[in-house]
C-alpha cells in the first residue's frame, strides 16, 4: 500500500483560490445570516481548509437595510461604544442604527464571528456590504450564492 497518499495537504498562501460570491441579505435573519457568511469568509466550506490561511471567499452583501431581527430585538438590542473621552459612553438601538447606517450592523455581525487576531483582520477586509442591490464587483465576476441551500 502506498503511504504516501496519506499525505495531509496544508494550504498556503500561493495556493489559495479565492472567488468572489454575492449573498442576498434580503428577509435573513441578521445572526444567521453573519455565521454562514462568516463562514464563507474564513474558508470553512472549503475541502482543504486551513485555519491559519486567508482561504476564504470574497463576499458582497447586498441590500443590507432590509436583514431582519427576530422578536422585539430591533427596538431592545443595543450597540455600546465609547468616544475615548471621559463620560464618552454612547449606545443605539438596533432599529436607530439600521435607519443611520445599515451597513454598520451587518459588519459587526460579522465581524464579531470572525477570529479576534491578525487573521481576523485580514479576514474582515474580504467582505464589502452594501444597503441596496446595486454593488460596483461587476469586474470580478462574482457567483450569487443562497444563503439558505448552505448549512
Amino acid at each position: 500500500m502506498n503511504t504516501l497518499s496519506y499525505k495531509t495537504i496544508s494550504a498556503n498562501s500561493a495556493t489559495v483560490q479565492k472567488e468572489w460570491l454575492v449573498v442576498d441579505a434580503e428577509g435573513q435573519a441578521l445572526g444567521r445570516m453573519a455565521s454562514k457568511v462568516a463562514k464563507l469568509i474564513r474558508g470553512k466550506h472549503k475541502v482543504n481548509y486551513t485555519p491559519h490561511v486567508d482561504w476564504g471567499d470574497n463576499v458582497i452583501i447586498l441590500n443590507a437595510s432590509k436583514v431582519s431581527l427576530s422578536g422585539d430585538k430591533m427596538a431592545s438590542k443595543e450597540y455600546v461604544w465609547h468616544t475615548g473621552f471621559p463620560g464618552g459612553q454612547k449606545s443605539a438601538t438596533a432599529e436607530e442604527m439600521m435607519t443611520k447606517n445599515a451597513r454598520k450592523v451587518v459588519e459587526k455581525a460579522v465581524k464579531g464571528m470572525l477570529p479576534k487576531n491578525r487573521l481576523g483582520s485580514v479576514l474582515f477586509k474580504n467582505l464589502y456590504v452594501y444597503e441596496g442591490a446595486e454593488h460596483n464587483h461587476e469586474a470580478q465576476q462574482p457567483k450569487v450564492i443562497n444563503l439558505n441551500e448552505i448549512k
